[in-house]
């Protein structure tokens, strides 16, 4: 959430500076990096707090200790195992990895 929180700001910062410099005609390409290199250093200046909430949301998630994320059709295919698992106690599954048998 912090992640994009912080993105949402820099995004806001952002818009109005293209809009200002396509308005100014100085093309498209320098009106994206004049705008990015300002809503940077605008970001970087006055917004550390979110900026450091940020980046700990992402080293968290990426240093291997954060729940996996999951999407919805795994949930649902989770649950209809663990529905079929409870109809049918004598049913094993092994996920071990590499436990495959060909015959």
């Amino acid at each position: 959430m912090a992640f994009l929180k912080y993105s949402l700001i820099r995004l806001a910062i952002f818009l109005p500076l293209f809009v200002l410099f396509m308005l100014l005609q100085v093309g498209a390409l320098m009106a994206v990096i004049c705008a990015a290199l300002i809503a940077f250093a605008i970001s970087y200046l006055f917004f550390q707090k979110q900026r450091d909430a940020a980046s700990a949301a992402l080293q968290h998630r990426f240093s291997g200790k954060a729940k996996p994320l999951r999407s919805a059709g795994e949930v649902q295919d989770a649950n209809a195992e663990d529905a079929l698992l409870d109809a049918n106690p004598d049913i094993t599954i092994n996920n071990a990895k590499g436990s495959s048998k060909k015959n």
